[in-house]
C-alpha cells in the first residue's frame, strides 16, 4: 500500500469541570508519515522525541499492532517517520495523538473501514476515557460519556474565544497526577459538581462566555488537588483573569495551563504572561475537522 500522511491535533482535557469527560482539539500536532517495510522502524524527526522507544514498544507501533489483531488482522510492518510539536508528559494530550496514530495506521494498512466512532471507542478502551481521545479525531471540543464499551458523545465545533496555553519547563506525570486526587467524594460534593458542570456546558452552547468561565473555575474533583503541583498556576490565573480572561484551567493532568478569552485580550494577557519566568505561553487556535 501506499504512505500515509496524518496531522494528529493535540488536546487540552477536562476545560475544569469536565473531569474525563470533557476535551478540545488545538493547533499543535503530531505528524506521520508511515510506509510499508521490512520491519517496524521509528524515525524522529524531533530530538526530543527521542526519548521514545523507536521500534515495536512504541506507542503508535503498539497500539496499530493490538487494534489489527482485534479485527483479526496482522499489521503489516512499516516505517514511521514522526515528528511533533505537542510537549510530552504536559497535559496537552501526547500519548492520545499517538494511539490514534496508531488506530489510524491500522485502520489504513489493514483496510479496516472504521468510523469516527469505532476509533473513539477503540481508543477508550486503551485509555479508559474519552476526553483526550475523543477531540483528536473529531476536532472541536468534545463532550463524552465512555463506560464498559457504551459511548456516547458530542462535537461542538461553533466557538468564538481564543486560547493561549502557558507551558512550565517541567513534566507532571500522569500517574503523580492521578495520585493527588482523593479515592472518593462526599454525596454534596458529586451534587454540586454534577450541578455546576450542567450549567456550564448550556453556558459555552450558548456562548455565554462570560459565565462558562466563572461556572469551569469551580471544579471540585481534580483541580484543587492538582494545582499545588503546579506552582505557577496562581499567578498565571491571576494576571489571565486581569487582563480580562474568561477562565484559566489546568490543562489534562498538567503542569501545562490552558487560559480561555476574548481574541481582543489576547495581547495583553500573553505580554502579562511572559513575564513569568520558566514558562513558554503562546496563543493556540480551536482544531476543527
Amino acid at each position: 500500500m501506499k504512505e500515509i500522511n496524518l496531522k494528529i491535533p493535540a488536546t487540552s482535557a477536562n476545560l475544569g469541570l469536565g473531569f474525563d469527560s470533557i476535551g478540545v482539539a488545538v493547533t499543535k500536532f503530531l505528524k506521520i508519515k508511515a510506509y510499508p517495510s521490512e520491519a517496524f522502524k521509528i524515525e524522529f524527526l524531533n530530538s526530543d522525541l527521542k526519548v521514545l522507544p523507536p521500534g515495536e514498544d512504541n506507542l503508535v507501533i503498539s497500539t496499530a499492532k493490538s487494534i489489527a489483531l482485534k479485527y483479526n488482522k496482522e499489521m503489516p510492518p512499516v516505517t514511521v517517520e514522526m515528528d511533533s510539536e505537542i510537549p510530552l508528559a504536559h497535559g496537552l494530550g501526547s500519548s492520545s495523538s499517538a494511539i490514534v496514530a496508531g488506530i489510524e495506521l491500522a485502520a489504513y494498512f489493514c483496510d479496516l473501514n472504521l468510523t469516527d466512532h469505532d476509533k473513539i471507542m477503540l481508543g477508550c478502551d486503551i485509555e479508559g476515557h474519552p476526553d483526550n481521545i475523543g477531540p483528536c479525531i473529531t476536532g472541536g471540543v468534545f463532550v463524552g460519556y465512555y463506560n464498559h464499551g457504551e459511548l456516547y458523545y458530542h462535537v461542538l465545533d461553533d466557538i468564538d474565544f481564543s486560547l493561549i496555553v502557558s507551558v512550565p519547563n517541567y513534566m507532571i506525570n500522569t500517574n503523580e497526577a492521578r495520585r493527588a486526587l482523593p479515592d472518593s467524594y462526599d454525596r454534596q460534593t458529586a451534587v454540586n459538581q454534577n450541578a455546576i458542570n450542567n450549567v456550564m456546558l448550556f453556558s459555552l452552547f450558548n456562548k455565554e462566555y462570560i459565565d462558562m468561565g466563572r461556572l469551569m473555575m469551580k471544579d471540585q474533583f481534580h483541580e484543587i488537588y492538582r494545582r499545588p503541583l503546579i506552582k505557577e498556576f496562581d499567578d498565571i490565573k491571576d494576571r489571565a483573569l486581569k487582563n480580562g480572561a474568561y477562565a484559566t484551567v489546568i490543562s489534562g493532568a498538567g503542569p501545562s495551563v490552558m487560559t480561555l478569552c476574548d481574541q481582543k485580550d489576547v495581547g495583553g494577557i500573553l505580554n502579562d504572561l511572559k513575564k513569568i519566568r520558566n514558562v513558554e505561553h503562546e496563543e493556540l487556535e480551536i482544531y476543527t475537522k
